[in-house]
């Protein structure tokens, strides 16, 4: 294929540009005598690692997997313990669309082979996690994946060059002292290393990556359990009927999922012990921070838990030391354990890398996740990039990126990005006649999956072409990058876009929220924007956001203000196809924008009869364009269709 043809461009102007944007289109320098070289590696053959080699074999890239184990998913081969995965097999959705089949899928990465979706590997809704393994081997495999197998890369560095894409090498070193060498470093090793907290005692508690699994070994036991996610009550859902009671111990009170809207919080599967705490049958959830408390050991081997300040009145014997029943008779905890068992999930290893690297943060998530860019790029080091579970900071308990079917959509997204700075490959997009732009819309917010599993994550664009005449299409660009979209696109935004989004109504998720209050539903069109439950948002700006504009945007909102902004009533079936209810406001709004007539799409929708207002519904916003730092709560804007000569 000619330069320009791989560019997509044509002419001198393109080839100007094509040569400016991308120099690595240029011949790749004769590498000097030293390791081998690849233009991609990617550590880790997890389903981050898996899903990357797959676009990138694909596209034809030189690339290779480097993986420690001698085969893929081996995180799967030990973890979750009790072997039961908290993601959804749905293999029945009663459609056959198979992108909307994909929004129920959680388990499958993204492929042509119609044989590599999970559903064929497990009935179960809850599958075994060797079923998982078996899955990611047989993607690997069909798809022959390039995968060094028993190969630990044992550390990674920076080699300086002028001539390499990113202005250097990454150099990595595996067990055996081989050098390997590529231009851009893809990370999908995910968090691997168990979080501990460091208090008096802390020696005496046992892990969740090693505690015994055997229900038998719990006999009669009363048992501490310290942490509050998933792996805690998965701990103690496998021991419940066989221990005398359970405890559990965290700073921070139950996030459950169905009340926060997020993956990662506890799901309905492990939560069995709520039921015997609020129903009084001994077990209970105490909230303390951890790093004031002791445990201490008696005389007869069982642990007592203390406060941390009682070990630093002196040097004391065990039995000498003070326990908070001491003073308070009433004190909660105050029964000796018999085991002490910490849950407290995992970080991210950073041991691998050399410092010049720096991937640590240094903030909120310094143990927990490497410091990366809404681009999932590091912000340290230019061509690495996270994926996978340890790129969760970018929508930590907001959406699903730290889960297979949040990441296999933001690893297509790097992938995309990957393809425009490196080789010159436009964004993927499609061009349509102005009268499909409703249609387009409608079509993607009732089948796209990645929409809808990375809501407020990723976004659909539509750049509109001079006059309003006609639009293309971007799917599923990083939202937090809306400014940048022409320098990581190859796409021009000179006309006014639109960006589809979706959202759950901005104060109905969280831990001390009622999310079953009376009236949580919204089912009128006019009152849309107050919709709770996940429905689509299109935005509308007559200029592409600034980088200032992002940065500082309104709190608790996704995007900038923009223009106008449009609601669509959530829907109790997620279909949005309603003809009044979804279809013609959201035709009224996008012709309200672009001043023109989009009435070839309503054709082919049984025209609605009396009662019908029509005038632009509460649920289409037209904002100023002022950037106030806290907006106003969102008014009607009215406008009757009639005067601009357009009948219903």
């Amino acid at each position: 294929m000619s330069l320009l043809a791989a560019a997509g461009l044509w002419g001198p102007p393109g080839l100007l540009l094509t040569f400016a944007l991308h120099p690595a289109l240029c011949l790749r320098p004769a590498p000097t005598s030293g390791p081998p070289h690849r233009d991609y590696c990617v550590l880790g053959a997890g389903p981050a690692g898996l899903q990357m080699a797959y676009f990138l074999q694909r596209a034809g890239r030189d690339y290779a997997v480097f993986e420690r184990a001698p085969r893929p998913g081996s995180f799967f081969t030990r973890y979750p313990r009790h072997r039961k995965l908290i993601s959804i097999n749905k293999r029945h959705t009663g459609k056959a669309n198979a992108e909307f089949n994909l929004r129920h899928d959680w388990n499958s990465l993204l492929s042509h082979d119609p044989r590599l979706l999970f559903r064929h590997y497990s009935s179960a809704y809850f599958p075994d996690a060797g079923d998982m393994v078996r899955y990611l081997d047989d993607f690997a495999d069909r798809l022959g994946l390039h995968v060094l197998y028993n190969t630990t890369i044992a550390h990674v560095t920076l080699n300086k060059d002028r001539q390499a894409w990113n202005g250097h090498y990454f150099l990595l070193t595996d067990q055996m002292g081989h050098a390997h060498r590529c231009s851009v470093l893809l990370v999908a090793t995910g968090l691997s290393v168990p979080n501990q907290v460091d208090f008096p005692g802390s020696e005496y508690t046992e892990g969740y990556e090693s505690v015994s699994v055997d229900p038998k070994d719990f006999e009669g036991q009363n048992v501490l359990i310290l942490g509050r996610g998933n792996s805690a009550f998965e701990t103690a859902e496998n021991i419940l009927g066989v221990t005398n009671f359970i405890h559990m111990l965290s700073r921070s009170r139950v996030r459950l999922s169905w009340a926060t809207h997020y993956v990662g919080d506890l799901r309905a599967i492990n939560n069995g012990l709520l039921d015997t705490y609020q129903l009084k049958s001994l077990d209970g959830l105490l909230e303390s921070d951890l790093t004031d408390l002791a445990i201490v050991k008696d005389r007869e081997g069982k642990f007592r838990v203390t406060l941390k300040f009682f070990l630093e009145e002196g040097n004391q014997s065990t039995d000498a030391i003070t326990l908070p029943q001491d003073d308070n008779d009433n004190f909660a905890m105050r029964v000796a354990y018999d085991r002490v068992i910490r849950c407290l999930g995992w970080n991210f290893d950073f041991s691998i890398f050399d410092k010049s690297l720096r991937l640590s943060s240094g903030g909120e998530f310094s143990k927990k996740y490497p410091l990366v860019k809404a681009s999932y790029e590091s912000k340290g080091s230019r061509g690495l990039f996270v994926l996978g579970t340890a790129s969760h900071s970018v929508d930590y308990r907001k959406s699903a990126g730290g889960f297979i079917h949040g990441f296999r959509y933001t690893a297509r997204a790097v992938h995309r990005l990957l393809e425009h700075r490196h080789h010159g490959v436009a964004w993927p997009s499609t061009e349509h006649p102005v009268s499909q732009l409703t249609s387009s819309i409608v079509r993607r917010i009732n089948e796209a999956s990645g929409l809808y599993q990375m809501f407020g994550v990723l976004a659909d664009v539509v750049l509109l072409k001079e006059n309003a005449t006609a639009f293309e299409y971007l799917e599923e660009l990083p939202v937090q990058m809306l400014a940048q979209l022409e320098t990581i696109t190859g796409r021009r935004a000179r006309h006014g876009l639109f960006v589809i989004n979706m959202e759950y109504g901005r104060n109905f998720s969280g831990p001390d929220k009622d999310v079953f209050f009376h009236d949580r539903s919204v089912g009128h069109t006019e009152d849309a924007w107050q919709s709770n439950f996940l429905h689509p948002v299109i935005y509308y700006y007559r200029h592409l956001p600034t980088e200032q504009e992002v940065r500082f945007r309104p709190a608790d909102w996704a995007l900038p203000r923009p223009t106008a902004i449009h609601h669509i009533v959530e829907d109790f079936l997620t279909d949005w196809t309603a003809p009044v209810g979804h279809i013609l406001p959201l035709r009224r709004f996008l012709e309200n924008c672009l001043d023109t007539d989009l009435r070839s799409f309503y054709a082919v929708i049984p025209t609605p009869i009396g009662g019908l207002e029509l005038t632009t519904p509460r649920s289409s916003v037209l904002l100023s364009t002022n950037q106030d730092s806290q907006p106003p709560p969102p008014q009607p804007y009215f406008i009757n269709a009639t005067q601009r000569g357009r009948g219903a």
